[in-house]
C-alpha cells in the first residue's frame, strides 16, 4: 500500500513537472516564437499564458519595445565635395517575429548594424546631392524624412519598423573646420567694419544737424534780442523825449545826477574839469554848510 502511494506521488511529480514545462508566459513588452527542431512553428502570441511540447518544442523572446541603435560616426560628401563627420542613431521595433528571426537571428546587435548600412546609403545619397548649408540647416529635416521612408522600407524585408532616423552631430575635420572658421571670422569682420562705418556716417551726419540747429538757434535769439533792446531802446527814447518836452529843467537835472552816480562809483575816481564846466552847473551857487 505504502509502495502503491510513493509510485503514485512519484507519477503526480512527473505529471507536473511536465505540465509545467509545456506552459509559456508572454508578457506585454515580448513577442515570441515557438521552434521544433529548429524549425518556426508558431510566431503570432499574444500576451498571456501559452502551451508547448515538453523536450520537442523550444520558445524564444524578443523585446517588443522600440530600440535605439547608435551608429558609428562615419564620413560623407557634399555635392561640394566637402567631407563632413556625421554622428546619428536609428530608433526600430520588431513587426514581424518569424521574418525577423530568420533574417538577423533574433539579434538586435546584427538588427542595428544592417539598419545602419542602410542609414549610411540614405545619408550618402543624400548629402551628394547638397551643400554644407543645405545639410546643416535648410534640408536637414527633410533628409531625416527621405532616409526613414526609405530604411523603413528596406528593414521590413528583416521584420523591422523603423520608428525614426536623426543626426547627433555633423562636423568637420580639423582642417576644414580651421579654414571655415577662418572665413566665417572675415565675413563676421567684414559686416562689423560696415556697421562701424554706418555709424560714423551717422554720427557725423547727426552731429552736424546738431551743429546747423544750434546756430540757427543762437541767431534767431540773436535777432529776437537786438529786436527787443531795439524796441525797448525806443521806448525808452519816447519816455525821455516825453519827460524833456514837460519839463526841460527837471530832465536836466535828473541826467545830471544819474551822471554824476555813474561817474562816482569808485572813491578813486579822478576828473579833472574846469571849476566853470557845465557838468557842476547844479553845483554852482551851493553853499558848503558850516562844519560843527
Amino acid at each position: 500500500m505504502l509502495q502503491n502511494k510513493m509510485i503514485l506521488g512519484a507519477i503526480s511529480i512527473v505529471v507536473l513537472l511536465i505540465l509545467m514545462m509545456s506552459m509559456f508566459y508572454v508578457q506585454e513588452t515580448e513577442k515570441a516564437l515557438k521552434l521544433q527542431f529548429g524549425r518556426v512553428v508558431k510566431s503570432d502570441y499574444t500576451p498571456g499564458l501559452h502551451f508547448k511540447v515538453p523536450f520537442l518544442q523550444t520558445i524564444r523572446k524578443f523585446d517588443a519595445r522600440i530600440q535605439s541603435f547608435d551608429s558609428n560616426p562615419q564620413h560623407f560628401l557634399t555635392g561640394e565635395q566637402k567631407n563632413l563627420i556625421v554622428d546619428s542613431f536609428i530608433k526600430w521595433r520588431i513587426t514581424d517575429t518569424e521574418t525577423y528571426f530568420k533574417s538577423v537571428g533574433g539579434n538586435p546587435i546584427n538588427a542595428g548594424r544592417r539598419l545602419s548600412e542602410f542609414i549610411a546609403d540614405g545619408l550618402r545619397s543624400e548629402f551628394g546631392k547638397r551643400t554644407i548649408q543645405e545639410v546643416v540647416s535648410g534640408d536637414r529635416a527633410k533628409i531625416m524624412d527621405i532616409i526613414t521612408a526609405e530604411a523603413n522600407r528596406r528593414g521590413n524585408e528583416f521584420g523591422i519598423e523603423v520608428v525614426d532616423v536623426r543626426i547627433k552631430q555633423i562636423n568637420l575635420p580639423d582642417d576644414v573646420s580651421t579654414s571655415v572658421y577662418q572665413r566665417m571670422d572675415a565675413a563676421r569682420e567684414q559686416v562689423a567694419r560696415e556697421l562701424r562705418s554706418r555709424g560714423e556716417a551717422a554720427a557725423t551726419r547727426i552731429r552736424a544737424e546738431a551743429d546747423r540747429e544750434n546756430m540757427e538757434i543762437i541767431s534767431k535769439a540773436e535777432r529776437d534780442a537786438e529786436q527787443i533792446r531795439g524796441e525797448g531802446d525806443a521806448t525808452a527814447t519816447e519816455i525821455y523825449a516825453n519827460a524833456f518836452s514837460r519839463n526841460p529843467d527837471f530832465y536836466s537835472f535828473t541826467r545830471s545826477l544819474t551822471a554824476y552816480r555813474e561817474t562816482f562809483k569808485s572813491k578813486d575816481d579822478i576828473l579833472l574839469l574846469e571849476p566853470d564846466s557845465d557838468f557842476f552847473k547844479f553845483f554852482k551857487g551851493i553853499e558848503t554848510a558850516p562844519a560843527h
